[in-house]
């Protein structure tokens, strides 16, 4: 029988691709853009993994806040291989007596780096950090230079330290693997750091060792040789495992979120495949009766027309997988200047798979049920089907088939995922969402049946053609309103979300934020502090709080490392944390749990924990938390949790520790800063003045690199939202072409019996109006929900209903779905009825 099967659809091949486009185009652009994002990923871990040893600056980065390497430490790393030094601070740069200021990263280098790659600057030439007639030689970003309107050979100052920019940085090797930025970089000579003067007990500078082991040497057979002999070292070392951290979790979670927006589509595809699959059914009714009444058996036709569509779903996925291969070196070329590594182009088996086990597997899910209910209808019926289509049962292995190919799709999404979870709260989701508009489909229908049997006559003609068009037996009310559905919720939640974070950083935030931090204010300089903001503008707001630097050590009796800690808090335990006492409960936190210690408290030591980072450690009042602060253990007992509100920006610490632990440790002071904003420019000037060692950093500023971060990635966030509507797009396509060869006998029908083309007009317009709406307000509601979830659960932000963007998607589902209905209406009424009667 296969042989036969064969043969029959290769038959059916000859009319080429009619009929099955949009089952094509589905399928191709759902795997698309799972292979794109998938290979995105690989191209990118590939350009980690190669470049490790420059990313980080050698096999081993070792650096310690506060505090320089002992002289034991350091000899004992440089018997292990080559060593370079440097030292990591913010500071400001003053130009022509601080008439212009920037805030920069400064870093100071020995002469030994880099040790892996090479440092890139224009103009080249020897010794451009080297000492001469009292000037240090620096080299600076292209933007710094731009910001402070220098040039190559200007003269600029940073605390003490006279300084000549001798060079442009074109590319520093291990920059990508250093901390969070808040300005241009700098680059000095260690020298030049020291002497600046703005080393000082506190002073929140990192010091740093690159260590380059000799050939076949072990990077992490050395850090834990290091861990082994300097147990009680403050210092934290990476090995080239982590040479980015940061980069990987940020493409984890975007190739986690275009993954599932490529599921998404594809998912809002499969509708359409499904819709094509019944409606190049619907037009192969005479092959099939012809075939059953020749004595065709059941399975025959089943294999046949599964044959079939599964070399046409194939093709589909080979299309997709070539799209989404070509996605790697098209980002590389266009989008270059906009990524920090050099992509590796090429081809990526692995996400390549996954995508065409994606493909596969929705294909398999949405053509069984209408190759079933083909197979088991009876040949009396299927001459019967325009007039009263029926299908007998699908049968128990279609059912398992079923329902084994779907939960083979979702576990497939979970397993490829890079955030499990997540993915297993999408594949809810979308199941959900599905019952949820086929819910509604079949509701629409049941409404639309009880209307037009109570009120159909008072109606009038045209409403009670379209109501009768809603529920009458091959409706395209489920097709519609899935593939509408579907599409819009993503498109409502994008929206949404977008809207939300625009608000938060555009509008909310700048109003809330203080205008200033500064950093590194020196014990001895509070009161200096005090005056000059008061004398400068008296109706400014300074707020202040002593700071030091320590590290999470164990939670819980736990240490650090081996401690199971929730993705969302391992921020909190990574690198040094800023730790501050405090007698009262500062402004903006409220305790969810526990007590607040006395004001005048002097006994164990107590802390204060942020309520989610304790909720991602694992803690809750009464257990113990270890601190480091400067090699000085410390252990103490979690005596409240806070709930901080941090979308202000206002001064907070996730670690609040009672009166008297820090006492002793050296330590320096944050204060922020809200002023006018046209004092903002006096105010600094007058800090700087006179605080030469203290920085300054602009929210403002900030906000404005972060808004522009979140564009970048907004970018991407349409381009998947494009891909979801131009899947939905196809989808509704191909529920109004399922229903084509319907719509036409009927029109001709009643055009015979009297009907004019402007009541079918009016009929068909209405019906799909209705569809539109019922469909725009469910998904409105999705949406808005999913987006909730999103901001509250997951970005742990606010969330406010935006009407304009419900709205407007609501606007664009009622106009998707009367420019189908006007499309597939112009096509079946203007089918001449005389051809078609004669054909009967």
């Amino acid at each position: 029988m296969i042989g036969l099967a064969i043969k029959f659809a290769r038959r059916e091949l000859r009319g080429g691709l009619k009929g099955f486009r949009v089952l094509v185009a589905c399928l191709a652009l759902g795997v698309a853009a799972i292979a794109g994002a998938g290979s995105l990923r690989a191209a990118f871990d590939a350009a980690l993994a190669e470049d490790a040893r420059a990313l980080l600056g050698g096999d081993l980065d070792i650096r310690q806040t506060h505090q320089p390497f002992e002289a034991g430490m350091l000899a004992a790393l440089a018997r292990l291989g080559r060593i370079t030094q440097g030292i990591e601070m913010r500071a400001m740069v003053q130009v022509d007596g601080n008439a212009r200021r920037s805030l920069v990263e400064l870093k100071g280098v020995d002469g030994a780096y880099p040790l892996v790659g090479a440092l890139e600057l224009s103009p080249s030439g020897p010794s451009p950090f080297a000492l001469r007639d009292g000037q240090w030689g620096a080299a600076a970003e292209g933007n710094l230079l731009d910001r402070l309107g220098l040039k190559v050979g200007d003269v600029v100052k940073v605390g003490d330290a006279t300084l000549r920019i001798n060079a442009i940085i074109a590319k520093e090797p291990d920059r990508v693997a250093t901390a969070l930025s808040f300005g241009p970089r700098l680059m000095v000579a260690n020298g030049a750091v020291e002497a600046t003067g703005l080393i000082r007990p506190g002073s929140l500078v990192r010091h740093t060792v690159r260590l380059l082991l000799p050939g076949g040497g072990d990077p992490a057979s050395a850090k834990a040789d290091l861990a082994r002999r300097f147990p009680e070292s403050p210092w934290q070392v990476r090995d080239v495992a982590e040479a980015s951290p940061g980069v990987g979790r940020f493409l984890d979670t975007m190739a986690s979120f275009l993954s599932l927006v490529g599921l998404t589509a594809l998912l809002v595809g499969g509708i359409g495949v499904a819709n094509a699959v019944k409606a190049y059914l619907d037009g192969r009714i005479g092959t099939i009766a012809t075939l059953k009444c020749l004595g065709a058996p059941s399975g025959l036709i089943f294999a046949t027309y599964f044959l079939l569509v599964g070399l046409l779903a194939g093709l589909g996925i080979v299309a997709g997988l070539a799209a989404g291969a070509a996605l790697v070196p098209l980002v590389a070329g266009l989008g270059a200047e906009r990524i920090p590594l050099a992509l590796k182009t090429g081809l990526y088996p692995r996400p390549l798979v996954v995508a065409a086990g994606f493909g596969a597997l929705s294909a398999l899910v949405f053509t069984l049920w209408p190759l079933a209910r083909a197979k088991a209808v009876p040949a009396a019926l299927l001459f019967r089907r325009l007039v009263a289509p029926e299908a007998g049962p699908v049968g128990k292995p279609v059912w398992a088939a079923l329902v084994l190919s779907g939960g083979g799709l979702a576990a497939l999404a979970v397993a490829s995922a890079a955030n499990r979870p997540l993915a297993a709260w999408f594949v809810g989701a979308a199941a959900a969402t599905l019952v949820l508009f086929r819910a509604l489909a079949w509701a629409l229908a049941r409404a639309a049946s009880v209307l037009a049997a109570r009120h159909g006559k008072a109606a009038g003609p045209t409403w009670r053609m379209a109501l009768a068009n809603l529920h009458r037996p091959g409706s395209a009310v489920v097709g519609m309103v899935l593939s509408l559905g579907l599409g819009l919720s993503v498109l409502v939640t994008i929206a949404l979300v977008e809207g939300n974070l625009a608000a938060q950083f555009g509008e909310r935030l700048p109003e809330q934020a203080p205008s200033f931090y500064f950093i590194d204010v020196q014990p001895d300089q509070v009161e200096a502090l005090e005056k000059v903001v008061r004398d400068t503008d008296p109706d400014a707001a300074l707020s202040k709080a002593a700071m030091v630097r320590g590290r999470i050590s164990s939670i819980g009796g736990v240490p650090v490392g081996q401690a199971k800690i929730a993705p969302e808090a391992e921020w909190a335990a990574r690198g040094d944390r800023g730790l501050s006492s405090a007698a009262a409960l500062p402004d903006g936190t409220r305790l969810v749990s526990g007590r607040w210690w006395p004001v005048d408290y002097q006994g164990p030591p107590l802390a204060s924990v942020d309520a989610a980072v304790a909720k991602g450690f694992g803690l809750k009042v009464g257990d113990r938390l270890g601190l480091n602060v400067l090699g000085r253990e410390i252990e103490v007992e979690v005596a409240s949790l806070r709930q901080i509100d941090w979308s202000n920006l206002s001064m907070n610490f996730a670690f609040l520790l009672s009166p008297g632990v820090l006492d002793g440790a050296p330590h320096t002071y944050i204060a922020t800063l809200r002023t006018r904003p046209s004092m903002d420019a006096v105010v600094e000037k007058a800090v700087t003045d006179r605080l030469p060692n203290v920085s300054s950093i602009r929210v403002k500023e900030a906000l404005d690199a972060v808004k522009a971060i979140i564009a970048e990635a907004d970018l991407a966030v349409r381009l998947a939202g494009l891909v979801t509507l131009a899947a939905g797009a196809l989808v509704l396509a191909g529920a109004v072409m399922a229903g084509h060869r319907r719509r036409v006998w009927e029109a001709v029908v009643l055009k015979v019996v009297g009907a004019t083309k402007a009541q079918l007009w009016r009929a068909h317009l209405a019906e799909f109006a209705l569809i539109g709406l019922a469909t725009g307000l469910a998904a409105a509601l999705v949406g808005s929900l999913a987006a909730r979830a999103i901001l509250i659960h997951v970005m742990k932000t606010d969330w406010v209903f935006l009407p304009g963007a419900t709205l407007l998607t609501l606007a664009a589902c009622m106009a998707a779905s009367l420019l189908a209905g006007f499309v597939g209406t112009w096509q079946a009424l203007g089918a001449k009825t005389a051809p078609l009667l004669r054909n009967e």
